[in-house]
């Protein structure tokens, strides 16, 4: 059956229902909940790499921004889960859905603007108009930075679907043509496999590091205003 070069971003439906509530579900399932007075292997490790990049992410906050730290280190867990989940074969990444990252990108966005005007209303108004600005620039500037401002939520949500789409999308075609080669040339074939290969190894890094990266800069924005 030949499939589209777009049909893994198709949302799965199963008998006319969209099943993506469940598919978002299932990565939940690999952090299992400790009942034990002795943890195992696999629990010691999800926690210290939950304690090792909660550290990472809380260092710079004071008291305030760092009541946010179990939302952000669950958001992280999240992300990094449903980005993995698209590496497995016949699977669904639902961070390659737009309309799911401005879901997560703008409450949190959001968030930390309420809070900065609601804490701190001259210094977030502040950061609208730099210092020493000309007068006759100053409409201007505050305009652009306005628009910025609300852009914000935009560019966290592309930046996590162009990336996580486009390494997805580099996959398929590698692999399309890693096919296509082993009726003509096996060698020319092994090479692509070998390229292959490395790429996989290279979007799970990459699945990893954009999970970092959209919760390090929601806790940047947390952190210039609180």
């Amino acid at each position: 059956m030949n499939e589209n070069l777009f049909a893994p971003f198709v949302v799965p439906v199963m008998l006319g229902i969209p099943i993506t509530t469940l598919i978002i579900m299932l990565p939940a399932l690999l952090f299992p909940t400790p009942n034990r007075l002795i943890t195992n292997r696999m629990v010691a490790i999800q926690q210290w790499l939950t304690k090792l990049t909660s550290k990472q992410l809380m260092i710079t906050h004071n008291l305030k921004g760092q009541t946010w730290s179990l939302m952000l280190i669950s958001l992280f867990l999240f992300i990094a889960s449903t980005n993995l989940l698209g590496m497995m074969p016949h699977s669904f990444t639902p961070t390659t859905q737009l309309s799911m990252n401005l879901g997560m990108a703008v409450p949190l966005w959001a968030g930390t603007v309420v809070m900065g005007f609601r804490n701190k209303m001259e210094t977030s108004l502040a950061h609208l108009l730099p210092l020493g600005t000309p007068t006759f620039l100053i409409p201007m500037l505050v305009m652009i930075e306005t628009i910025s401002l609300f852009i914000q939520p935009l560019a966290l949500a592309v930046r996590l679907t162009a990336n996580i789409t486009a390494g997805h999308l580099l996959l398929h075609l590698i692999g399309s043509a890693t096919l296509a080669l082993t009726s003509i040339s096996l060698p020319t074939a092994l090479i692509t496999f070998i390229i292959l290969t490395l790429l996989v190894i290279l979007e799970f890094a990459v699945a990893l590091i954009q999970a970092y990266v959209f919760t390090l800069l929601v806790s940047l924005y947390l952190q210039d205003n609180t």
